[in-house]
């Protein structure tokens, strides 16, 4: 069994290397310099007639939507450092899924400026209301996320027992298979989006809003890989206040992952009433651990 935890161990340090995080850093940097570059040149092709869509695009037709294309590439690097930082902790890897799902939140603001209607009462456009919806959102998010990563930072660091050790073995082979997984479910997921989009052409409804397109598979995924790592703690914890916590995060991802089948106010409402949840959570776990 000690042999497999070293493999899992030198396999995690070989692919999350600090060489190939700073490539990949690199080579987000560029991408999303090129991406916002090509989709600003897009939007200006299709308004001087260079080339037509034959079906409904908004992210072709205001440059501020251009903004959307380098988001979405960052956004795919920071779920890169959801996986490296999900063998450290539950709360160092909660606190990455809360800024996914907050810069998430940021990207459909640029993408949905096309669809504000200045012309009519602000309250009669559902687009303009969800707008306001989404800006109260990202400020929320935005301060409870800051108060998350203060607790946090409170929580006092144990020392690195050999039981713990075999545990953060165990998490690192879960992130060396999810990784592949995601990489698999997010070209699946843009094949099929691109899928829908022809058979809407052909008469049939779009399959896949872009707004939601690999996130909601993505927190699916990740949702049963945190009930598998919380089934592996089981065995190296028996502390009631930890599992609680752990049980909470959970939780957290769950409400995350419906908010992708809402609209509206009720979608806003669970992004920031996860974060909530899991801010109180984590304080109630503090307040356990000054006491013990």
């Amino acid at each position: 069994m000690t042999k497999w935890y070293t493999f899992f161990d030198r396999s995690f340090e070989r692919i999350f290397s600090d060489a190939n995080q700073k490539w990949i850093e690199r080579a987000t940097l560029w991408l999303s310099i090129l991406g916002f570059i090509i989709h600003l040149i897009l939007i200006y092709s299709k308004r001087f007639g260079v080339f037509e869509t034959t079906f409904e695009t908004r992210l072709l037709e205001d440059p501020i939507s251009a903004i959307y294309t380098p988001f979405s590439i960052i956004l795919v690097y920071e779920i890169y450092l959801l996986i490296m930082y999900l063998p450290r902790s539950f709360t160092t890897a909660i606190s990455k899924q809360f800024e996914i799902i907050s810069l998430i939140l940021i990207r459909r603001i640029f993408g949905d400026f096309p669809k504000i209607d200045l012309d009519v009462n602000w309250f009669e456009n559902s687009a303009n209301t969800q707008l306001i919806y989404d800006l109260v959102g990202v400020l929320l998010l935005y301060f409870l996320i800051y108060l998350f990563n203060r607790v946090r930072k409170k929580i006092p660091i144990k020392p690195l027992s050999e039981r713990i050790q075999r545990f953060v073995s165990s998490k690192r082979a879960v992130s060396l298979v999810l990784l592949p997984v995601m990489i698999f479910t997010s070209f699946y997921s843009v094949f099929y989006w691109f899928y829908g989009l022809f058979l809407e052409n052909q008469g049939a409804p779009l399959l896949l809003d872009i707004n939601r397109v690999f996130y909601n598979e993505f927190f699916t995924i990740l949702i049963l890989a945190n009930v598998l790592i919380l089934l592996l703690s089981f065995q190296y914890t028996e502390r009631y206040s930890q599992l609680v916590r752990n049980t909470g995060f959970v939780i957290c991802t769950i409400l995350i992952m419906l908010s992708f089948s809402t609209y509206g106010l009720t979608n806003v409402l669970l992004i920031t009433s996860s974060v909530l949840f899991g801010l109180l959570i984590l304080m109630i776990y503090n307040a356990i651990e000054k006491e013990d």
